[in-house]
């Protein structure tokens, strides 16, 4: 029974996610989303109160899976800021790769409930990026500064960055040329590679 019931209530949200995916948070209603999972919209209200905690449960999943995949994105070879690009690179392709879906789940309208849990799930993503400007500093590549102050800057400027590209058909070459320049633009956030006294070290002669 246990069994069967999770899998009708994961069903719900594949087909919630999916309509979503195609037309966007404010084109989806309940009726929709039950024809979609093949149940009667009464019994959605057996798994969740309301859309808006439907949805609240599907912005969490779909966080969970695409922070899953930047942090395996950080988890790769290469100095600290190389995987921050990594990081920026993978979310940004992701959200281009399934544009509906990413303005849904970062810009579009929604209640003030799904808006407050839509801030909160960015929390992850700057996490992530402190500790990896924390590891740079302490490798002493990047200079030392308040890693969360930056890293909820880089967050809310990636965003920013995608919302006007996520609304509209891209151009040929116009995805990596966009890609290419939020990684640079933080990298400069970052700031230059420190010199070795600014470390409080001599320099290296041989």
């Amino acid at each position: 029974m246990e069994s069967r019931l999770a899998e009708r209530r994961a069903r719900i949200l594949g087909a919630a996610r999916n309509l979503v995916a195609e037309a966007g948070y404010s084109a989806v209603s309940v009726p929709a989303i039950a024809k979609r999972a093949g149940v009667s919209t009464g019994l959605i209200y057996n798994y969740f109160d309301s859309k808006a905690v439907l949805f609240d449960e599907l912005f969490r999943s779909a966080t969970e899976h695409e922070i899953e995949a930047c942090e395996a994105a950080a988890r790769q070879p290469g100095s600290a800021r190389e995987r921050i690009g990594y990081v920026i690179e993978t979310f940004a392709h992701r959200a281009l790769a399934a544009r509906q879906l990413a303005w849904a789940l970062l810009a579009e309208p929604v209640e003030t409930e799904i808006e407050q849990d839509r801030l909160r799930f960015r929390a992850p993503y700057r996490r992530l990026f402190a500790a990896l400007i924390r590891e740079g500093i302490n490798d002493g590549e990047i200079a030392d500064q308040d890693e969360d102050v930056v890293a909820a800057a880089m967050v809310g400027g990636i965003v920013e960055a995608l919302i006007g590209p996520l609304s509209e058909p891209p151009e040929v070459g116009d995805e990596d040329r966009l890609i290419h320049t939020i990684v640079s633009y933080c990298a400069n956030a970052l700031g230059s590679i420190p010199e070795p006294s600014e470390l409080g070290m001599a320099p290296y002669h041989d």
